[in-house]
C-alpha cells in the first residue's frame, strides 16, 4: 500500500471525518507482520534522520493532532522514538499562558520550528488555535477564520525559506475506542496519569471537534504543507501508517552526509604516528 498516497488530503479536497473509517487498515494489511515491518521501516528513518542532520539542508516538521486517545504520544513513542535525540526535538502546546495569550497565537509556535538539519515534532500544535478555540467559542469566528490563511502564510514561510518539508497528521479515532481507551487508562497504574479532568467534558464536544477539523484539513493542506488522515483505531497500522509517510518524504530529499573539512591523508598521517608508527594506514 502506497501509505502516503492513500492517506493524504489533496489541496482543496472534501473533508468530512464523520464519514472515515477509523479502523480501517490498508488493503491486505496484517497486525502480525507490522511490528517487523515497522521495525525496519523505523531503522530507515534513523538512517536517514543522522544524514539530514550531517547534510544540513533540509528540516521536517511533524505536526500530530487528533482528538484524545487518538494517540500522538504512542506515535512519539513508536515511530519517532527510531530517530537520535541529537537533532530531534519533540514539543507539546498545552493551553496559552498568559504571556502567550498576550501575543499573536504564532508567537509560540515559531521558536520550535526546525533549524536546517533538525526534525522537530509538534504534539498538538497551531492548530489549537482553530480547533479548540472554535469548538469552545473562546475567540470570535472572525478571529479565528482568520487563522487559516495566517497558517498558510507562516508554512509557506518555512517550507520556502527554510528548506523545511511539513508533514501533518490528523488522526482519527472512533467514539467507541476513545471510550475503551479511556477505560484502559482508568483500570492501569502505568497510564492513570494520562487521565484529565477534561476527558469527558471534551468528549461530549466529539462531533463538534470533527467538523472543526473537517474545515481546517480543508483549508490548510497544500501541496507544501499536506495533510494526511491517519485511521487511529488500530494502533499497528496508525503507526506503520504514519511510519512510511514520514520515510518516503525523508527519501525524497536526496539526502547525503557532507565531504570532509580536513585533509583525510594527512590526519591518517597523524594517527599513524601517534599510534607509534603501529597504526595500519588505510
Amino acid at each position: 500500500m502506497n501509505y502516503t498516497k492513500q492517506l493524504i488530503v489533496e489541496p482543496e479536497a472534501r473533508v468530512r471525518l464523520k464519514q472515515f473509517d477509523p479502523a480501517g487498515h490498508g488493503k491486505g494489511g496484517a497486525e502480525q507482520d507490522a511490528d517487523q515491518e515497522l521495525a525496519a521501516v523505523k531503522a530507515r528513518i534513523g538512517d536517514l534522520q543522522r544524514k539530514m542532520y550531517g547534510d544540513n539542508r533540509h528540516a521536517l516538521l511533524i505536526v500530530l493532532q487528533g482528538l484524545d486517545a487518538a494517540g500522538k504520544d504512542g506515535v512519539c513513542w513508536h515511530v519517532i522514538g527510531g530517530m537520535d535525540p541529537q537533532g530531534c526535538k519533540v514539543q507539546g502546546f498545552k493551553a496559552p499562558t498568559a504571556a502567550e495569550a498576550a501575543h499573536d497565537f504564532l508567537w509560540r509556535i515559531h521558536p520550535h520550528a526546525p533549524a536546517k538539519g533538525e526534525v522537530a515534532v509538534f504534539n498538538r500544535s497551531h492548530y489549537e488555535d482553530v480547533l479548540v478555540t472554535r469548538v469552545h467559542q473562546l475567540v470570535p469566528r472572525t478571529v479565528w477564520e482568520r487563522r487559516y490563511d495566517l497558517i498558510n502564510d507562516w508554512e509557506r514561510l518555512l517550507a520556502v525559506e527554510n528548506g523545511t518539508t511539513i508533514l501533518k497528521f490528523c488522526l482519527v479515532i472512533s467514539k467507541e475506542e476513545q471510550l475503551k481507551r479511556f477505560a484502559e487508562r482508568l483500570n492501569d497504574p502505568h497510564r492513570q496519569w494520562k487521565i484529565s479532568d477534561s476527558d469527558y467534558k471534551e468528549r461530549a464536544c466529539f462531533d463538534d471537534y470533527l467538523d472543526a477539523f473537517d474545515e481546517a484539513l480543508e483549508r490548510t493542506s497544500t501541496a507544501h504543507a499536506p495533510w494526511f488522515t491517519i485511521p487511529c483505531d488500530h494502533k499497528w497500522f496508525r503507526n506503520l501508517a504514519v511510519a512510511h509517510i514520514v520515510l518516503d518524504a525523508m527519501e525524497a530529499l536526496d539526502l547525503h552526509y557532507p565531504e570532509p573539512t580536513v585533509d583525510l591523508e594527512q590526519i591518517r598521517r597523524e594517527y599513524h604516528a601517534a599510534a607509534g608508527g603501529k597504526g595500519k594506514q588505510r
